[in-house]
């Protein structure tokens, strides 16, 4: 289904002298991007991605609004376009306008792109209990991200979930790991869980869908102090 196993070679541990590989940084994504100032922050603070979302939101963006920004991104900084139960030609065509590289998909099942399709495909499941873990093996993704279950809310929640399922979702795939994050939290969350990645959009807010640059700053410290407690 396209899934993004081409993200691992783009983002692969960096190597030393003789080829010893050196401790993998913890991969940051930013989302509920809706100004090119927050984008400018975000890169600027050390993130490795930011997303965008054209779902029902309080964050959502136009597509438009996307491809004017897209050309002031940073090519190291991945774009992410959130969905949610979109047909194939509306993510398509939002794909085109906005200039994303990256489809985070947050609906039921899979998403409806054919195997041709070419895009870079992360799936977004959500943690209502352990039961997700059987979902996760059925798909079997390279690449996933982890959130909260709130009913009737596809991502974005602010709530964190049971960790635990995390640390069992790791043995499955490379784990991103979202709901809830903060500045104050995500230290304890990279040391617990030990993910991939994580996924951060109001814990690094003043407003819904304006970024903070002091949180945007001090979510990537805590994110690199934890990194250097644990063994990646």
């Amino acid at each position: 289904m396209g899934f993004d196993s081409a993200f691992f070679t783009s983002y692969a541990p960096p190597t030393g002298t003789g080829g010893t590989v050196v401790k993998r940084s913890t991969w940051i994504k930013m989302c509920g991007m809706t100004n090119a100032r927050d984008v400018e922050n975000a890169a600027r603070a050390g993130a490795n991605a930011v997303g965008f979302v054209f779902a029902e939101s309080p964050r959502r963006v136009p597509a438009e609004t996307v491809g004017k920004m897209a050309g002031e991104i940073s090519p190291d900084v991945l774009r992410y376009g959130v969905f949610t139960d979109a047909r194939a030609e509306a993510i398509e065509e939002t794909v085109k306008r906005s200039g994303i590289d990256r489809i985070q998909w947050h609906g039921d099942g899979m998403p409806p792109l054919s195997e041709e399709s070419g895009h870079r495909i992360v799936k977004a499941f959500r943690a209502r209990d352990d039961t997700v873990l059987e979902e996760i093996r059925e798909w079997a993704p390279d690449l996933f991200l982890l959130d909260s279950w709130v009913e009737g809310v596809a991502g974005g929640t602010g709530r964190t979930f049971d960790w635990s399922i995390a640390q069992a979702a790791r043995g499955l795939g490379r784990l991103i790991l979202a709901g809830g994050l903060t500045p104050e939290n995500v230290g304890d969350a990279i040391r617990q869980v030990r993910p991939f990645g994580v996924d951060v959009s109001g814990g690094i807010e003043s407003a819904p869908g304006i970024k903070d640059a002091d949180r945007m700053r001090a979510f990537v410290e805590a994110v690199r102090a934890a990194d250097k407690e644990t063994d990646r």
